[in-house]
């Protein structure tokens, strides 16, 4: 089966049929989708001994995630894929208990004190100063950038009709009260529903959508009455990122606001599949992978450079395969999470800001899903038994045809469907380019010329 190249439609997870590369595929990023997020409250500060645990909550409860695919051969073999890193609801926060285990710089400095203090009543520690200008944090360091981040980042609750919801994150993008987050998170309440952002400093401001782009996992909401003292946000350039770049994500894992964890660029246009699992649409990404800490609830939040610039947004996890973990069957961080490269974010915030709606570009061809084919191979059929290859479009004008298996675009390496979408999505409608494909047992080249269409997927 394939996809409709002008429609909405895609096939679901990697085994699923055929999708338009113009168009996202079926189904499968949010609450952890690769992407997604939940919401947590605290037990009585101070009780000891602590309460028994909660019970288990289902995983990803009130709106979480299903499962997800990503990346070439492993959506293959792992059909579950990534999941969102950001919405859920009605999660409850265990309290941990740590021990903390002296050590041992005490030798020569104890001899020293000890050997010039003979009286057992005099005491042998000595005290660091806690004067305001030995506690400045420089600029520079993971406490100055988070000092500094944090008043612009919102843990963001979204209610749908019907009740449900969950919780990610979302960041200041201009002085007009926008806020850039994930589509996952918003979502529920994208048809009249309640959304609410709340800042740092604890104040709490209902928001309304702009617009939201299910196939970039990207959304605008603006705040229906802002604080005047609005900081956005400084936004980074994510091509100009490196693989060991220091990293810092804020978010609300698990329902924990303004949680700051750091690590590094793990890899750059890391091929991502994810889904929400509540609609039949996916999302794709040509990502930033971070091993800093991500969870269900991160979703939507800014991934910062050394220099506190916006690289990223959050967007999805690859969760252990043994599930467990927090919240009841649903596992943590494992050091693989996923961001949108804020290039495009960015690219996607303005349309939407400016039209409601985002503008995809397109080849104007149906491509296969979860096939070990070594490429992205061109459908023989489009969905609902429309033409794999659209008359006239991008693709047919540079005499692609179906059953061609495409192999790079420009420099990169093609080995799926889904890596195709991801790096077409990378670039703008009316962008020339190479595609390398084979036919027939030859490798051929072509140019081709992006077309557009207009949607929310």
């Amino acid at each position: 089966m394939s996809t409709e190249n002008e429609g909405n439609e895609v096939p679901k997870a990697p085994s699923a049929p055929p999708v338009p590369v113009d168009t996202p595929a079926a189904s499968a990023d949010p609450a952890p989708p690769a992407g997604p997020a939940p919401h947590a409250s605290g037990a009585a500060a101070g009780a000891w001994p602590p309460p028994p645990p909660p019970p288990a909550v289902p995983s990803y409860a009130q709106g979480g995630g299903a499962g997800s695919t990503w990346g070439a051969s492993y959506a293959a073999q792992h059909p579950e894929g990534p999941k969102p890193a950001g919405r859920r609801g009605g999660l409850i926060a265990a309290v941990l208990v740590a021990a903390l285990v002296a050590g041992g710089i005490g030798g020569g400095i104890g001899f020293w004190a000890a050997d010039r203090n003979d009286d057992a009543t005099d005491s042998t520690t000595v005290s660091a100063s806690d004067t305001p200008a030995d506690l400045k944090r420089e600029p520079g360091s993971v406490a100055g950038i988070a000092n500094k981040a944090l008043p612009s980042v919102v843990t963001i609750d979204a209610q749908g009709g019907n009740g449900e919801g969950g919780t990610g994150t979302g960041f200041v993008y201009d002085k007009q009260g926008h806020i850039l987050t994930n589509n996952h998170v918003v979502a529920s309440a994208a048809e009249g529903g309640k959304l609410a952002a709340t800042f740092s400093n604890g104040k709490k401001y209902d928001a309304e959508v702009v617009g939201r782009a299910e196939g970039y996992d990207v959304a605008v909401i603006k705040l229906k009455s802002k604080p005047a003292d609005l900081k956005p946000l400084p936004l980074g350039n994510s091509d100009r990122v490196a693989v060991g770049d220091s990293t810092i994500a804020i978010g609300a894992p698990f329902g924990l606001s303004n949680t700051v964890t750091t690590g590094i660029v793990s890899a750059k246009d890391r091929p991502v599949t994810s889904s929400d699992g509540a609609s039949s649409k996916s999302s794709y990404m040509s990502a930033l992978q971070t091993d800093a800490s991500i969870n269900p609830g991160n979703s939507g939040g800014p991934l910062l450079d050394s220099r506190g610039a916006v690289i990223g947004i959050n967007s999805a996890i690859k969760p252990a395969e043994s599930g467990g973990g927090l919240g009841g069957g649903q596992s943590g961080s494992i050091g693989l999470g996923f961001a949108i490269p804020v290039n495009q974010a960015k690219y996607v915030a303005e349309q939407l800001i400016k039209n409601g709606q985002a503008v995809y570009p397109v080849i104007g061809a149906s491509v296969s899903l979860g096939e070990d084919t070594g490429g992205a191979t061109i459908s023989q059929e489009g969905a609902s038994g429309s033409q794999a290859v659209t008359p006239n479009g991008p693709a047919d004008q540079a005499g692609l045809k179906p059953g061609d298996v495409i192999t790079k675009l420009d420099d990169t390496v093609i080995d799926s469907g889904p890596t195709l979408i991801g790096q077409i999505w990378t670039h703008k409608p009316g962008d020339k380019v190479k595609i390398t494909f084979e036919r027939d047992g030859k490798e051929r080249t072509v140019d081709v010329v992006l077309g557009q269409r207009k949607g929310e997927s």
